[in-house]
Order: structure tokens, then sequence, then C-alpha cells
């Protein structure tokens, strides 16, 4: 896996717990990527690593995605805290 795509997944979890996405609370896929440094969301090669990131972590089901208001929302799975703890070595 490459470097940019852990630091990105990294990056989108502490963003969602700081943010207290949790569960029910969520947020649109496209916000993930703010604050994200200009270098990787600027090239189509960053934007590759943060949809491979994306996808890893509803795959990993890290997080919980649902359709709403026409978009993609998603959420951090309440049932894999601890595991998203020790990915993160909070």
């Amino acid at each position: 896996m490459p470097k940019d795509v852990v630091f990105i997944k990294r990056f989108i979890l502490r963003k969602l717990i700081n943010l207290g996405k949790v569960g029910g609370a969520h947020t649109a896929i496209f916000n993930l990527s703010k604050g994200l440094p200009n270098h990787i969301r600027s090239n189509k090669r960053g934007q590759k690593a943060i949809k491979q990131a994306i996808k890893q972590l509803i795959n990993d089901r890290f997080l919980l995605s649902k359709q709403s208001t026409n978009q993609q929302h998603v959420s951090i799975n309440p049932r894999k805290i601890k595991e998203i703890q020790e990915f993160l070595k909070l």
C-alpha cells in the first residue's frame, strides 16, 4: 500500500473522529479531502489515492456509507472504534 494512501486513510479517520461523525452523524464524501495538503489534492495521482483510500476504508468497514440527498455520505462505524484506534495508534 503506497504511503500516500495510508496517510490519507489516517487523515480521514482522524478528521471524522474529531468532527464527531460516528454512527448516525455523517458527512458528504466530497468533504473528506478538504484539509489535505494541496500537493495531494491538486493532481491526478493524488485524486486517485484519495479515491482508493476511501474505497479501502469502506471495504474494511471502518466507514459506513449511505445515499443521502443524492450524494454519498459516510460516517465512522461505531463497532470498529477499537480497530480504528489501533490503526491510528492512539
